[in-house]
């Protein structure tokens, strides 16, 4: 036992009190980031007919899909997905052949 304890016991356990329902909550923004990337990379593939930005695209929107909240637009996800999806068809409706890695035209 301490010969200067504090009366007042500074140290006692506290009751957790829950915040106010006035207080905002953290916002996630992974949903809306991988959105954007999402479309930045569609349209990437879709402007360069680049298959590995399709593709990435289609992973970025899967992602922003998984994210989301019941309460986000349901429209502009959705719209999002397909326009990777649209991608990835134009990419290999253009150029049938097998995809290569980005890297491959930099050893020949």
């Amino acid at each position: 036992m301490q010969l200067n304890a504090d009366p007042r016991r500074a140290d006692r356990e506290r009751r957790f009190k829950p915040p106010p329902p006035t207080s905002a909550p953290a916002e996630d923004l992974t949903t809306d980031y991988m959105n954007i990337l999402g479309m930045i990379f569609s349209m990437c593939g879709l402007m360069m007919r680049l298959k590995w930005c399709a593709w990435t695209a289609v992973f970025c929107s899967s992602i922003s899909f998984a994210n989301s909240r019941v309460s986000d637009d349901t429209k502009q996800i959705v719209s999002s997905f397909m326009l990777s999806i649209s991608a990835v068809v134009m990419s290999y409706l253009q150029n049938p052949a097998p995809m290569s890695s980005p890297w491959a035209a930099l050893t020949t």
